[in-house]
């Protein structure tokens, strides 16, 4: 589902952008992507645009997210530090973070892997037509291993 979500993200600016469902379907056929990982990557994509709609009452950008012991588990602790991260840099306000732990919770496996949380976060941001300023954008793309320290 993962490889679905980035080439969606890479070939189409907005969503607005990808064609109806059915070509779209007919198209990740084509480029050679498994049914399952089209099906669950269109349905997750559903939700995504369900769960962005959701959440238009604007939270108080001072909450405090206390996190179930479901979505702990679900999300585990790196996925948990990395959220926390980009809401402490005011990257990720409390309606979006809401959005990128409803999409997490949506994946399938348990915990998150932090590589698949960065693409939903990145997924978040496209589907509401906003992009992640460069160093997040960093944070997002560069494995922290093949970092060059100057």
């Amino acid at each position: 589902m993962f490889d679905v979500l980035v080439y969606l993200y890479e070939t189409y600016w907005r969503p607005d952008a990808c064609p109806d469902s059915a070509q779209l379907h007919r198209k990740l056929t084509a480029m050679g992507f498994e049914r399952d990982d089209i099906q669950e990557a269109l349905s997750w994509l559903d939700g995504l645009a369900a769960s962005a709609q959701a959440v238009q009452a604007q939270a108080r950008a001072s909450s405090l997210r206390v996190y179930t012991d479901d979505e702990r588990d679900h999300l585990g602790e790196s996925s948990i530090g990395f959220i926390r991260f980009l809401a402490d840099a005011g990257v990720l306000p409390p309606p979006m973070r809401e959005v990128v732990i409803d999409r997490a919770m949506a994946a399938g496996q348990a915990p998150i892997a932090l590589e698949d949380l960065k693409i939903i976060v990145l997924m978040v941001f496209w589907s509401l037509g906003e992009e992640p300023d460069a160093l997040i954008l960093d944070e997002l793309f560069v494995d922290p291993e093949e970092r060059l320290i100057h």
